[in-house]
C-alpha cells in the first residue's frame, strides 16, 4: 500500500511506494541502488516546507530527519560540515555555541540545510547573498549509488549549490560560516510612497532591509537590521513584548482573522487598514538568527519572484492597480527583500542584483487567480521564480532567464541520465 506525503503549505502531495528514514550516507546509497534496480525514482525531503512539488515522488521518498548532526568544525577557516537533514532551527544555536553563524538567513528556520540551499532560500541584504552562497562543498549520492564530493574546484560546483534536488541525494554539506554576531533591529511603520522614495538609500545604508506592504492600503512595516560594534551588549525583546507582537498578534490573532475573512472577503481592506495603523515601532539587539527568524504558525501558500531592483516601483504599482481594480481582496502583506548578485548557476541571484516580491494567501483560501496575476506582472519584468514557491513556468521560459541554464541541464544529463531523481515538477522546469 502506498504511503502519503503532504507539504507544510498543503499545496502538494504524493503517494510514494515507500518512505525511508536513513541515518547515514551509506544507508542513502543502499536505498538508491535498490530503488534503481526496482525501476523506481527517488526524492529526498527535509521539512517539506517548499510550496511546490519539487520533492514529491510516487517512488521512494527519503526523509532526512535522522541525518541532523554537525560532523566537523574547522575554527581556523570557519567551515562547518553538517548532515544534510539538519534544520536551520537546530543548526543556528549549535553554530553560536561554536562562536559561528551563517552570514544571512531567511525569516523562518524549519527548513533543512539541503532543502534551503537546493531551492535557493535567501534572506535580505543589498550587499549579501542567499544561503546557498555559504555552501563550499556538498556530498551527493548519484543514481549509481556512488558518493561524490563536490567542492569549489569541481566542475559541477556551480550546479550543485542550487541543485533543485535534480542531481542526486545531498547527504552532507560544508558551510562557510562567519564569527557569531549581534544585530540591532529597528522596525517601524512607514507609508509606501515614503519607502519607495527612499528605497535605494534604505537598501544601501542598512546591512539588511525589507518591508511588508498591506494590500489595499499605503501602509508598510519596515525592518532594518544592522551589525553592532564588538562589545555591544544584547538587548533582546522583553518576554511579554515578544509574546504579544510575534506570537499573539502575528500568529494567534492573524490566524483567527484569516479564518473569518475566508468567508467575508469584503472585510479585508478595512482590516488591513486597521492592522497597518496599529503597528508600533520597536528596537532591540539580539543574536543574528533570533533577529532574522520570526515564528510563523499561520499556514499559507506563497509565490515569490526575483526581479532587477529597478523594476520594483513598476511591479508594486502594477500590483496596486490590480488590487484597485477590485479583482480580489488580499489579507496577507506583500514581502519585499533585496540581495546582491551571485554566481550559482540556478540561483535567483545569478549575475543580478535583485528585489524579491513575495505574495501569500491563507491556506484555506484559493490562491490560483491572485498568484497568476502576480506572475504575469513579475514575468513582464524578467522575474525568476523561487524554486520552492508556487509558479507555473517551464523550461522554455526559465532558459531565457539563466545564462547557465543549459550548462546545468548538461550536468544533470551527465550525472542522472536515467532521471532517477526527477519528478513532474523537475520535468517541467528543466525539460
Amino acid at each position: 500500500m502506498a504511503e502519503h506525503w503532504q507539504n507544510w503549505g498543503r499545496s502538494a502531495e504524493a503517494h510514494p511506494v515507500r518512505i525511508a528514514h536513513p541515518a547515514s550516507t551509506a544507508e542513502v546509497a543502499a536505498i538508491v541502488r535498490d530503488a534503481v534496480a526496482a525501476g523506481q525514482q527517488v526524492k529526498a525531503v527535509g521539512a517539506s516546507h517548499s510550496f511546490t512539488a519539487i520533492a514529491a515522488t510516487d517512488g521512494v521518498l527519503l526523509r532526512l530527519d535522522r541525518m541532523n548532526t554537525i560532523l566537523a568544525t574547522d575554527h581556523a577557516t570557519g567551515r562547518v560540515r553538517v548532515q544534510a537533514g539538519i534544520s536551520l532551527h537546530e543548526l543556528n544555536p549549535q553554530l553560536k555555541a561554536r562562536g559561528l553563524a551563517l552570514a544571512n538567513l531567511g525569516d523562518v528556520d524549519p527548513q533543512s540545510v539541503a532543502g534551503a540551499t537546493s531551492t535557493g532560500t535567501h534572506g535580505t541584504g543589498g550587499k549579501l547573498f542567499g544561503i546557498s552562497s555559504s555552501v563550499v562543498g556538498v556530498q551527493v549520492v548519484t543514481a549509481t549509488g556512488d558518493v561524490v564530493e563536490i567542492d569549489e574546484q569541481h566542475p559541477w560546483f556551480g550546479a550543485a549549490r542550487v541543485s533543485l534536488g535534480a542531481l542526486g541525494i545531498i547527504t552532507e554539506v560544508t558551510l562557510q560560516c562567519v564569527p557569531a554576531f549581534l544585530l540591532h533591529a529597528r522596525e517601524e511603520p512607514m507609508a509606501l510612497p515614503a519607502v519607495m522614495e527612499q528605497v535605494d538609500d534604505l537598501v544601501a545604508d542598512n546591512d539588511h532591509f525589507e518591508f511588508y506592504w498591506f494590500p489595499h492600503t499605503e501602509k508598510t512595516l519596515t525592518k532594518r537590521n544592522n551589525r553592532v560594534a564588538g562589545g555591544t551588549a544584547a538587548r533582546p525583546l522583553g518576554r511579554f513584548r515578544h509574546w504579544l507582537d510575534d506570537e499573539f498578534l502575528s500568529n494567534t490573532v492573524f490566524e483567527g482573522l484569516n479564518r473569518v475573512v475566508t468567508h467575508r472577503r469584503s472585510w479585508i481592506p478595512r482590516l488591513n487598514a486597521v492592522a497597518g495603523s496599529t503597528l508600533s515601532a520597536r528596537e532591540y539587539v539580539d543574536d543574528s538568527y533570533d533577529v532574522f527568524v520570526s515564528p510563523r504558525t499561520v499556514r499559507f501558500r506563497e509565490s515569490e519572484f526575483a526581479m532587477p531592483r529597478e523594476a520594483l516601483p513598476h511591479v508594486l504599482g502594477e500590483l496596486g492597480a490590480w488590487f484597485g481594480a477590485g479583482h480580489e481582496n488580499i489579507s496577507f502583506p506583500i514581502e519585499v527583500r533585496f540581495t546582491a548578485a551571485d554566481d550559482s548557476w540556478l540561483s535567483t541571484g545569478h549575475e543580478r542584483d535583485n528585489c524579491y516580491v513575495a505574495v501569500h494567501q491563507y491556506w484555506r483560501s484559493h490562491y490560483a487567480r491572485y498568484f497568476a496575476a502576480a506572475q504575469d506582472i513579475f514575468t513582464a519584468h524578467e522575474g525568476r521564480p523561487h524554486w520552492g514557491k508556487i509558479h507555473t513556468l517551464d523550461a522554455d521560459y526559465l532558459a531565457q532567464r539563466y545564462s547557465r541554464f543549459d550548462d546545468f541541464v548538461a550536468v544533470r544529463d551527465e550525472i542522472d541520465p536515467g532521471r532517477t531523481f526527477s519528478n513532474p515538477y523537475l520535468d517541467r522546469v528543466l525539460g
